[in-house]
């Protein structure tokens, strides 16, 4: 561990500041917005959470965030959630003049959020959703996203297929993302739901105590929702564990 690293619950935390995460690289920079259930599935699947080690994993979790300052006191980091840094990539894009490609959502949301990001930041952004289906994708469906990702060229990619799928997806075609010219590629989770207003997001208060996951499943309560706050009341188990290589 250097100082440019945070180690927390069996994770190697490098995406610590805004900062670092929006410099460019000459290879492609996968951002990992990490909260209590990547901590939980990582824990339990070695190659999850060597890819999350591997590559720019933030805190994006409140207590999560909250616990790992109080172990990792001589360390300094953000708290940078997807739902945050969406708005931190468009205005760099504006200020450098850069494409956005949002990929996945609802296909509704997916759409009302290029439009809210191009009339708020005035930039170029494209989207698509497709349709929902388990990986690996049918090979005709992911040629479909390729296509789309391949006429566009993005320099930014934003991916919402949800915790895990979005970091395999962006596993599986890091060498197609890197053809075309994107630079980063970011997991976001529900984030386009909330840029678009298609659901309302919890307020800074629900957010700072924690218990942002539990409104999202107020707002919609869906079995799916119940799960994610199940797994995540799990990861506490993992905070203490001794160093796992």
């Amino acid at each position: 561990m250097n100082d440019k690293t945070v180690y927390f619950a069996n994770i190697q935390f490098r995406g610590l500041t805004r900062e670092l995460l929006l410099r460019e690289n000459d290879d492609l920079k996968i951002i990992c917005t990490v909260n209590a259930e990547y901590i939980v599935r990582a824990n339990q699947d070695p190659t999850f959470r060597r890819f999350l080690s591997d590559n720019y994993s933030t805190f994006d979790g409140q207590v999560s965030c909250l616990l790992a300052r109080i172990m990792c006191r001589k360390r300094k980091f953000e708290r940078i959630s997807g739902s945050d840094f969406i708005y931190d990539i468009c205005r760099y894009a504006k200020s450098t003049g850069k494409r956005l490609f949002l990929l996945g959502g609802y296909i509704d949301s997916n759409s009302k959020a290029v439009h809210v990001l191009r009339e708020r930041y005035k930039i170029e952004v494209e989207g698509f959703s497709p349709k929902h289906m388990p990986l690996p994708f049918e090979e005709s469906v992911n040629q479909q996203i390729i296509d789309r990702i391949s006429a566009f060229r993005p320099h930014f990619l934003l991916v919402g297929f949800g915790a895990g799928k979005q970091e395999e997806w962006i596993k599986e075609n890091k060498d197609m993302l890197k053809s075309c010219g994107v630079k980063w590629a970011i997991g976001v989770g529900g984030t386009f739901e909330f840029v678009s207003g298609t659901i309302k997001r919890a307020p800074r208060f629900i957010q700072t105590i924690g218990l942002e996951g539990i409104f999202r499943l107020i707002v919609e309560p869906k079995v799916y929702r119940l799960k994610k706050v199940a797994i995540r009341f799990k990861f506490f188990k993992y905070i203490l564990l001794p160093p796992e290589k």
